[in-house]
Parts: structure tokens; sequence; C-alpha cells
């Protein structure tokens, strides 16, 4: 009777053998991480504290693993407003709540990653608004038979169309294109270093950035940074144009209006097109 009781009693204070020694993350169906409290522990008198700076670390490399950006809204060919879609990140102070349940107590085995949305910078309404009033625009040609060229500032191209520029914001060229690399569809071109023809990736993007200069230059945007060719380019007046490199010049401006403006930009037949809009209350500058 008594080897019975002892044996009881051993059972119930000591339910460490159940005890998870980690913390199992789930994501859309499937595990995909599992955290070990030993990883995480920092000494602490007679007690174990979470590391918060190497938890804060993990948590980031989570976050670049199931986030998911918001698709903002555009206007399609058609002239359609497409609407945008929300994206996702982890809520960070749920899974840190959870995870120090499971820290402090054990009583957490396992999570679905506790994720919050992130919507649109730039949504279905906002265009509306902001595309009733052109207020710059510009036209250059270009030579269809290349087609290195051709090819090229057509991505450039893509990738200013429907950008939204905010009060104060300042528009970076280099950084809404992009570098300019094989692996994004860029091929070798014809451009100017040190006032001589070379073949380049990505050559000729820089009649789309000096088409966007003098539409934002007509729209009375404030022109930031912009440097010239070291040599005449056929497709816009002298000093009229605007030249970049990845690891050059760069071409920007600022928007000082009180409202949001939208680039609208395409290349077909031939053509560079341009054009800046915004809403009907852009009738003073932003404090």
């Amino acid at each position: 009777m008594k080897f019975m009781f002892l044996s009881f009693l051993l059972l119930f204070i000591t339910p460490q053998e159940n005890v998870p020694d980690s913390f199992e993350l789930r994501h859309e169906g499937q595990n995909i991480e599992r955290i070990d409290k030993e990883d995480f522990i920092i000494p602490y008198l007679d007690e174990n504290m979470v590391d918060e700076q190497k938890f804060e670390a993990f948590l980031d490399e989570l976050d670049d693993k199931v986030a998911k950006e918001p698709v903002n809204a555009i206007i399609d060919e058609g002239g359609s407003i497409v609407q945008g879609k929300p994206g996702a990140k982890v809520d960070r102070t749920k899974l840190k709540a959870q995870f120090y349940q499971y820290f402090y107590t054990n009583r957490v085995k396992s999570s679905n990653v506790p994720m919050s949305p992130v919507y649109p910078q730039v949504d279905a309404e906002l265009l509306e608004e902001i595309r009733t009033q052109q207020i710059g625009n510009y036209l250059t040609y270009y030579k269809k038979s290349n087609k290195g060229r051709t090819t090229n500032i057509s991505l450039a191209t893509e990738s200013i169309n429907n950008h939204v520029v905010f009060p104060g914001e300042v528009f970076s060229f280099n950084k809404v294109v992009g570098k300019r690399t094989k692996e994004k569809g860029y091929v070798r071109a014809p451009v100017i270093v040190r006032g001589e023809l070379e073949d380049g990736i990505g050559g000729g993007i820089c009649q789309v950035s000096s088409t966007l200069f003098n539409a934002a230059d007509n729209a009375g945007l404030k022109i930031v940074e912009r440097y010239s060719h070291s040599r005449k380019v056929p497709y816009v007046p002298p000093g009229r144009d605007a030249t970049v490199s990845w690891y050059g010049p760069d071409f920007t401006f600022k928007n000082e209006f009180n409202t949001p403006v939208l680039i609208q930009a395409k290349s077909v037949n031939g053509m560079v097109i341009v054009q800046i809009y915004s809403s009907d209350d852009l009738v003073k500058k932003a404090d």
C-alpha cells in the first residue's frame, strides 16, 4: 500500500516527462519552425530570462519567410482601375505572448503563426481621386528596330507606370526601377560611357528617365537630382536629358504639392509617353 502511494505521488509531482521541449510553429497548414527554449535563454540570478534581442532577430527572419506584400491598385491599359490586395505580416505581439507562455509555463506546445493584415498604400479610391487632372506630360521617340533598347525601354516604363508619389515624398528612379539585370529581362544595348557608346545591360532606359524628367518638370514638381549625359542624345533637346546608372547618377524629384501625384507611363509604337496626374484639389504647395 505504501509503495502504491509513493508511485502515485511521484506520478503527480513529475509531469515534466510530458512537457514539450520545443515550440512548433505552423503556417498555412505546414510546420515551418521549431523553437527550442534553450536557444533564447539568458541566465539571470536564479531564473532564466528570454534573450529579447535574439528573439526579435528570430521574428525578423520569420517575417521575411511568411510575410506577403500588399498589392497596390493600378489603372490597366484600358483605363479601368484594378483593385489592390492586402498583404500580411507576423503579429509580433501575439506571437511573443505565446512564446512567453511556452517559455515560462510550458503550457503551449504549438501555434499557427498569428498574422495581421497590411493594406496597400494605393487603393482604388485614391486612384479614382488623383487621376482627374493631368498636370504634366512628355513624349519621346525611339527606333523599334533596335530590339535591345526597345526591350529595356519597355521594362523601365512598366516599372514607373502607376507609381504614386505622396506629398513630401521623393521619387527615385533607381529605387523604383531597381537594378537592371539579366534576371529581370534587361539586355545589352548601347549606352553612353564617358562620352563614348558602349554596349551595356539596360541600355536605353535613360530615355525613360529623361521623358519622366520633362513630364515632372512640366508638372511643376521639384527636381532634386538630375545629371546630363556626357554627349548629346537624340530623343530630347540639349540639356533636357536625365542620365541614370545603378552605381552612378540617379534622377529624383520631390512632390511638394498638397495631394499625391500619379505617374502613367507606356512605351508603344516607338514612343515613350509619360503623363502625370493629380486631383482637382491640387491648388497649393504643401507646407
